[in-house]
């Protein structure tokens, strides 16, 4: 009998169990795009497609222990995370990334649910700001998370504050803001940055931002170039809005079940 393959993209995410954001929407972004997901929780989360009520994290030495017994049976192509509960979990999950350095790892640094519910505190974005950012190829804020990680409302020195702390780029994402085009800006050590304009459709959505980091992972594990997969990410974003879910009475979901034609 033959058998497939298919690239494999880590994600280490919280649970949602409303489905519209967290490991749910990675796992049906990345399957989507055409990679096979591994995914490690790191989360127990509260919420709904309204807000986020309350977090626990996973016990860290069980997040070890799946990233060894995973990485000893499969290869690994790209990485993605999201909530990671608490800085227990981003040391063990920094070093894993230490002895596996070539793989692209894109990190949206998930702090806030659009509700105003927290999903990080003050230690948790310290230990990423000092050891998970200098080890991913990019990562993915919207307007406020920005504001909160490089102390500054203004998008483009806050992301310079992130770079020459150690982030090799910033995407930052126009989702939370107004206008008829969302505008999605890279910031790296480019002497310009590169931006895209996304049509707006309607509001804000419930795991889009998850959607769109999940699906740049994919593209890079697929062999895309970082901006390859950015634009990937954008049209399959874009196309799962166009067909979003009703699910609860909040936010809609954007509809990731829908096939992706490459």
């Amino acid at each position: 009998m033959k058998y497939y393959t298919r690239p494999h993209v880590l994600v280490l995410s919280g649970l949602d169990p409303s489905g519209g954001a967290g490991i749910q929407a990675d796992i049906q972004a990345i399957t989507s795009l055409g990679c096979h997901p591994l995914p490690v929780l790191t989360c127990l989360t509260v919420q709904d497609t309204r807000n986020v009520y309350g977090a626990e994290a996973v016990n860290p030495e069980l997040i070890r222990e799946q990233l060894r017994c995973i990485a000893e049976d499969v290869p690994i192509h790209a990485v993605k995370t999201g909530a990671l509960g608490n800085s227990a979990v981003v040391d063990v999950l920094v070093d894993f990334l230490k002895k596996h350095p070539d793989i692209p790892v894109i990190t949206d640094p998930v702090i806030k649910a659009a509700g105003g519910g927290d999903l990080a505190d003050d230690e948790l974005l310290a230990t990423m700001k000092a050891r998970l950012f200098p080890l991913a190829e990019m990562i993915t804020p919207n307007g406020i998370e920005l504001a909160l990680l490089g102390e500054c409302d203004d998008p483009a020195e806050a992301a310079r504050k992130l770079l020459s702390k150690g982030c090799a780029s910033v995407l930052a994402t126009g989702g939370h803001g107004t206008g008829i085009h969302i505008t999605n800006t890279l910031y790296n050590h480019a002497p310009t940055p590169t931006s895209w304009d996304v049509e707006r459709i309607g509001g804000e959505y419930h795991g889009t931002g998850c959607t769109l980091a999940a699906a740049i992972a994919a593209g890079r594990a697929l062999g895309l170039s970082p901006r390859a997969a950015i634009s990937q990410a954008q049209n399959y974003v874009h196309r799962t809005i166009l067909h979003a879910l009703k699910v609860g009475r909040g936010q809609p979901v954007p509809d990731r079940g829908i096939l992706w034609e490459r």
